[in-house]
């Protein structure tokens, strides 16, 4: 009869991470962040706004349309679609990312679930080519899927950081890795604009389109390109219920998700915290998100005006980050937030009051944009992992990753919401507001100190 083996588990604490493992780490925000600047932020709203005006019936390059598209029978103004999209790829995410977050927690191979989720989303970009002409459903199918893969992968990257470093080390770490990740999506973005400039006369609508077509599949290209440096240099540090679990993870990670759902409330501060995160962070990402569909519609600039203004802000989000961190280290991070959100309410006055048609006043927000946008995202990752008990990494982040990047769904459902009723980008820009108000309160509202204790974890020196 053969001998049943069980696993033991070794209670040493695990080796401290190297720096060639931090640096596989910071090279996948470099990896991830194209999809994000190129894609969600500068040209997938545009694009996916005229392929759908094309479906309703409009003139390709034609200042305004008022027509609507009808997917699955329901009737859509062609300027909500986008809009409607990404509330509609959040909803999922609510089911799908807290599922990858349990069983990240649950899998001794993390690298593997990192790449399939990378590769998946990266791949739906890359088929981004096949959207021509007016083939809205299909862009939508795509942009869903890279979306949602691209939060489930971002979910099993977060869950990495607590275990790269300790209390005091980790908004240095969080903040190069979104540093890193801004630089590298402002290098891809270069080299688009340089592209645009070269091939776009700005005389054919159909080549533009097309320009931002390929844009948008270069993007997936860096995405997996570069996601193969963190899949070698990262280390597996599985948990103990990894070591010990067996068993179909699938079904494994389901049940441990419904175990964690009816224990959170032991962690009510934690909760508040993300809570509060929800709302900030949300009007944050809408901001990203929709920026350049407010620029072509509203402001009437051209994409070249808007590539070079993300540009800008990739850039100085890159000094934004690192500026920020250090901030915290001497005032601390959640001190730092909260200043931060003061500065993106001034962002969205700022952006509501712009003249139509005037690229400096845009790239001048663009700038102010850059300075807070890196910290405030940054130091919110960091200093969400001090509230995570400890194997609950990838669970936590689940739900982290819920308004987390590219993943907003109020903002935009707002947005849309109040376009389609006013027709005016402006106002539906304004009903903004409310979520980095409500946020701020929400946040400063938080003992942040106690809510640390309270997970089980020992507070940085500087809070």
């Amino acid at each position: 009869m053969a001998e049943t083996v069980t696993p033991t588990v070794d209670d040493t604490p695990p080796p401290a991470s190297t720096r060639r493992e931090r640096r596989g780490w910071y090279i996948y925000d470099w990896a991830n962040s194209a999809f994000q600047s190129t894609v969600i932020t500068v040209f997938l709203g545009p694009f996916l706004t005229t392929v759908a005006e094309l479906a309703a019936g409009c003139e390709l390059g034609a200042d305004t349309c008022d027509g609507f598209v009808y997917p699955l029978g329901i009737k859509v103004a062609a300027g909500s679609y986008y809009p409607y999209l990404i509330s509609l790829s959040v909803f999922l995410t609510v089911f799908v990312l807290p599922v990858i977050g349990a069983i990240a927690d649950r899998s001794a191979h993390k690298k593997r679930l990192l790449g399939g989720a990378a590769f998946t989303g990266a791949g739906a970009t890359i088929l981004m080519a096949f959207v021509t002409g007016d083939r809205y459903l299909l862009g939508g199918a795509l942009f869903l899927v890279a979306n949602i893969s691209f939060g489930a992968a971002i979910v099993v990257y977060n869950s990495f950081l607590p275990q790269l470093g300790g209390p005091d080390e980790r908004d240095g770490i969080s903040s190069r890795g979104w540093a890193l990740g801004y630089l590298g999506g402002g290098v891809l973005l270069a080299l688009n604009l340089a592209a645009i400039t070269l091939f776009d006369n700005g005389d054919d609508p159909q080549r533009t389109l097309d320009l931002a077509r390929w844009s948008i599949v270069s993007a997936g290209v860096w995405w997996a390109l570069f996601t193969l440096v963190p899949l070698r240099w990262l280390r597996e540090r599985p948990s103990v219920a990894a070591l010990t679990g067996g068993g179909n993870l699938l079904t494994d990670g389901f049940r441990q998700l419904g175990h964690t759902i009816r224990e959170i409330k032991k962690y009510p501060l934690t909760l508040y915290f993300l809570l509060a995160f929800l709302v900030f962070n949300d009007g944050i990402q809408t901001v990203i998100t929709l920026s350049s569909q407010y620029g072509t519609e509203e402001l009437r600039l051209e994409q070249s005006t808007l590539i070079v203004t993300i540009l800008l802000v990739q850039f100085l989000a890159f000094g934004g980050a690192l500026s920020l961190g250090a901030l915290a280290a001497r005032i601390g991070a959640w001190k730092t937030v909260l200043i931060s959100l003061v500065l993106w309410t001034g962002v969205i006055i700022g952006a509501f009051r712009l003249p139509a048609e005037a690229p400096v006043p845009f790239m001048v927000l663009g700038a102010a944009i850059g300075l807070v946008l890196g910290g405030t995202q940054a130091l919110s990752r960091s200093l969400f992992s001090q509230l995570i008990p400890a194997g609950k990494e990838g669970e936590y982040y689940g739900f982290y990753e819920i308004s987390d990047k590219g993943t907003s769904w109020l903002g935009p459902l707002t947005f849309g919401l109040v376009f389609q009723l006013t027709s005016s980008y402006r106002v539906g820009l304004v009903s903004l507001l409310i979520f980095f108000v409500v946020g701020f309160l929400l946040l400063a509202a938080v003992p942040i100190r106690r809510a640390i204790v309270a997970a089980g974890n020992t507070p940085p020196r500087v809070l």
